[in-house]
């Protein structure tokens, strides 16, 4: 049987072994074992510990565990958002849009939102991402409608209004003007 041009890869290669019984080696005899790329020598076949491999792996357990926490935080934010679903509740999408809840339905995961009055939307209970608190107004934030327009406008108070300024001194003023904000 003819294994064709690729028969010298199938076919096994044996190597002969020194005649005293120990493995081939191509190392010159008395000389230590080293790493491949370095000359550190491996003592009795262990490697030697490298202080950036140990901070390797530590950061690799800090980042996995990092990210365990973020996610569990995630699900308990998520958890308790939707334990405070009801009726009634305003609240917003992930792609923005407020509503109302109207219904809840728990078996498909499904809310109905009234979007505005007459216009309902069915979304995913998970796109549900924030319930929205309605801001309370204080009298302070209130605005101050005044009774009569006079006093809307604002009256001249300043040098402008007392002389009026000649073209030749309008850039000496400019000028040290510049030179007071440097």
């Amino acid at each position: 049987m003819t294994l064709g041009m690729f028969g010298s890869l199938f076919r096994r290669r044996h190597h002969p072994l020194p005649v005293d019984g120990t493995q081939f080696s191509a190392r010159p005899p008395g000389s230590k074992r080293t790493l491949p790329y370095t000359n550190t020598p491996v003592q009795n076949g262990n490697f030697p510990v490298d202080p950036m491999n140990i901070v390797l792996f530590a950061m690799l357990g800090i980042f996995i565990f990092m990210m365990f926490r973020r996610n569990k935080k995630t699900k308990e934010q998520q958890a308790t958002l939707q334990s405070q679903f009801a009726p009634g509740v305003e609240v917003m999408t992930s792609f923005g849009l407020f509503g109302r809840i109207v219904s809840m339905d728990d078996e498909e995961n499904k809310v109905v939102l009234e979007l505005s009055p007459g216009n309902l939307a069915t979304v995913h209970r998970q796109a549900v991402t924030k319930i929205v608190e309605p801001a309370a107004v204080t009298e302070d934030e209130a605005a101050v409608v005044p009774d009569d327009a006079s006093s809307l406008t604002v009256e001249e108070t300043g040098p402008s209004a007392a002389t009026a300024e000649t073209p030749d001194e309008t850039p000496k003023r400019l000028n040290d003007e510049g030179k007071k904000d440097s």
